[in-house]
């Protein structure tokens, strides 16, 4: 071959491997472009609009409140080191799904203020061994940052959980791992961000294992690193990911791998690499050789165009014998025993591309060439699978480029030898509904049909549906929870937690940014911004006092928790912190006086836990009463602490902030023999126990 052809082999190779999604098409409805007979099922999400329920009007009166500036240093949630969770991990808003317009909803019952202050809500899976952070995004989808020793740093799985997950607590389920393509993204799956995965797999009794991130990587252990990350991903994947998901998640030992282009590559060398790892292993237009001539050069050029990584990094230079032994071709031998799945388009338009006037080509044209190419190697890689008398099913689509709309077709054909390979139904079982719970599904289709039974609950009966889940007793009648607010409801162990059922369905919040579900002993408000959060107890009573997210606190943006040290507890919300102890009560720090509140230690400062709210002075000033002293804010004198004490008390001579030293201008600060506090128009010493003002 001369060097002209081979850099066309190679460019044609690398502009295919690096295709980005295809615009347009992430919400395509995979339908059967080569078996005619094939059919599937969409669904749609709709949305009602109610008042707030189980809410007077009389909580809905908003008192005026002026509030100091919000501290542009200090999160509210950093109180209680708690990150505020954004709802950036999902690529569609929680469904609003509501019940039934209602002027009055049942009472909520909350929890009385001493029975909770200082104790963590059960949770569920809010905590796991070697995992450094666990977000619940609905009731059956959780990310979590699983500790990597190997990569040095935590790696994210998001995890759909099985059909089963809720109704049977006591049940486990296979793992179906699901690998993405060169230009993984770091903040979710391509799968989850470009098909219809999270909710076909819904009513499958298998734990979906979807890694998050691993850009260039081919999901394998590199030799260095390179552009600042240092890929360990197979070790990561087979090693350190299975106990977490055995020990946590219910997940069994018995697993299937399928992926997407350089997903469907790794896919086949993972399992060739890892004997007895993977039952089922399948590939989606994956390039099946990497060490054939001119491929080492084309995957060179693609890693560098995906994020500027080296392919010299990964495996060393083509003559490093880690090419080799990556090679899904070459290595074919060792896939005996492994139910195979292969599939590639042609290249040519099928129904999801956009024709360019040309016949058979699309204006897809990187994506032509890649799924070529993709035929070319998956031909080869079935041709070597039968020599060695190594059934596969192979599947050549007489159309159809490098894209995701098909890759979602390919998820859906595959499932039935997936099923079969890891020993579960590949049909759902039948399920009804009935009663109550029948009436509120009916008025949201949105929620996509049951796919269990009713089962029993705390309190109550559940169903699950592919959308969300409906939870009913006599006492709370049949309401919706889904979406983020379902996950933050799992997260909070569900109705065996701390909120109980629900006794609203999810409602819009009267400011039109948010939503919320009310519970027996709580509430859950969600917002793009802030996520989705519980408020119970005493929190959410004097949240509730001072006029619910309208208030000056804004939403919750992180969930309660104990205060480090002292008896106690904490919420971080979007303009400060609301704060509970037994002996001073719930009372909100914000703005500019929580940066100071912060900047000195929090509740485990000489301030102690704050006894009141912000109050009003002159000036537009505020102040916070603490136990050990106070703080003031006022726009010319800024936000400044003063201890309990002498020179409080001589302050506190002349009026205070109305006499004539005006605000303090300054915190406490040593002098020979003694401190001094300055204040706006003068200054308190103190030496040998006397005050004296200047």
């Amino acid at each position: 071959m001369t060097t002209g052809r081979r850099s066309r082999v190679a460019r044609l190779l690398a502009a295919a491997l690096v295709l980005p999604t295809a615009a347009g098409l992430t919400t395509a409805t995979a339908v059967a472009f080569a078996e005619p007979n094939a059919t599937t099922t969409t669904t749609s999400a709709t949305a009602t609009t109610t008042t707030r329920a189980a809410v007077t009007q009389a909580e809905e009166t908003l008192a005026p409140v002026t509030t100091t500036p919000a501290a542009k240093s200090t999160s509210a949630a950093a109180v209680a080191t708690t990150t505020a969770a954004q709802a950036t991990t999902t690529t569609t808003v929680a469904p609003t799904t509501t019940a039934p317009t209602t002027t009055e909803a049942p009472t909520t019952t909350v929890a009385p203020p001493q029975s909770r202050a200082v104790r963590a809500a059960p949770t569920a899976l809010r905590s796991i061994p070697g995992v450094s952070k666990v977000q619940w995004i609905t009731d059956r989808r959780v990310a979590l940052w699983v500790d990597s020793a190997a990569m040095g740093a935590p790696f994210q799985v998001q995890v759909l959980l099985a059909r089963d997950w809720n109704a049977k607590p006591d049940a486990t389920f296979p793992a179906l791992y699901m690998l993405d393509g060169l230009r993984a993204r770091d903040d979710e799956s391509g799968w989850t961000i470009e098909t219809d995965a999270a909710s076909f797999y819904a009513d499958k009794n298998v734990n979906v294992i979807l890694p998050v991130g691993g850009q260039s990587s081919f999901y394998s252990d590199w030799l260095e690193p390179d552009n600042g990350k240092f890929y360990q991903l197979e070790t990561f994947l087979m090693k350190e990911l299975p106990p977490v998901l055995e020990n946590s998640l219910r997940t069994t030992t018995t697993r299937g791998v399928i992926g997407l282009s350089m997903g469907g590559t790794s896919a086949m060398a993972l399992t060739e690499r890892n004997p007895g790892f993977f039952k089922f292993a399948g590939s989606f237009s994956g390039i099946l050789t990497t060490t054939s001539l001119g491929m080492p050069q084309a995957v060179q050029y693609a890693m560098n165009d995906a994020g500027g990584f080296s392919a010299a990094k990964m495996w060393g230079p083509p003559s490093n014998p880690a090419w080799a032994a990556h090679d899904p071709y070459v290595n074919a031998d060792k896939l005996k025993g492994v139910s195979l799945y292969v599939s590639s388009g042609s290249g040519m338009t099928g129904p999801y591309d956009q024709p360019s006037g040309i016949p058979g080509v699309s204006t897809n044209y990187a994506g032509m060439g890649l799924e070529i190419l993709s035929r070319l190697t998956s031909q080869s890689f079935a041709t070597k699978l039968n020599k060695l008398g190594i059934p596969a099913q192979i599947n050549y689509r007489p159309s159809g480029t490098h894209s995701w709309p098909y890759w979602q077709f390919e998820m859906h054909q595959a499932w039935p030898q997936v099923a079969n390979a890891l020993g579960v139904e590949a049909n759902a079982p039948a399920c009804s509904v009935g009663g109550a719970i029948a009436a509120v599904a009916n008025a949201n289709p949105w929620l996509g049909g049951c796919v269990t039974g009713e089962y029993g609950v705390a309190g109550g009966v559940a169903q699950d549906y592919r959308n969300g889940r409906i939870f009913f007793s006599s006492g709370t009648g049949a309401q919706v929870v889904a979406g983020m607010i379902g996950g933050a409801y799992q997260a909070a162990g569900g109705p065996a937690g701390q909120l109980g059922l629900p006794t609203t369905s999810e409602s819009p919040a009267p400011d039109g940014r948010g939503r919320f579900n009310h519970f027996q002993n709580g509430s859950i408000y969600w917002t793009p911004q802030t996520g989705a959060h519980p408020v119970w107890g005493a929190i959410r009573d004097e949240w509730v006092r001072q006029g619910w997210e309208r208030g000056p606190l804004g939403y919750p943006v992180a969930d309660e928790v104990n205060t480090p040290g002292k008896p106690g507890a904490v919420q971080g919300f979007e303009v400060g912190a609301m704060y509970y102890s037994p002996t001073t009560g719930t009372n909100a720090v914000q703005g500019l006086i929580m940066g100071k509140y912060g900047q000195l230690g929090y509740e485990n400062s000489w301030l102690g836990f704050p006894k009141t709210s912000e109050i009003g002075v002159k000036d537009g000033g505020r102040f916070n009463r603490f136990e050990g002293g106070n703080i003031y804010w006022s726009p010319l004198s800024g936000a400044w602490s003063i201890k309990n004490g002498p020179i409080f008390d001589a302050w506190g001579s002349q009026n205070y902030e109305n006499g004539r030293l005006g605000f303090p201008v300054g915190d406490e600060f040593p002098i020979n023999g003694g401190v001094q506090q300055n204040f706006q128009f003068g200054n308190i010493t103190l030496i040998g126990g006397r005050a004296e003002i200047h």
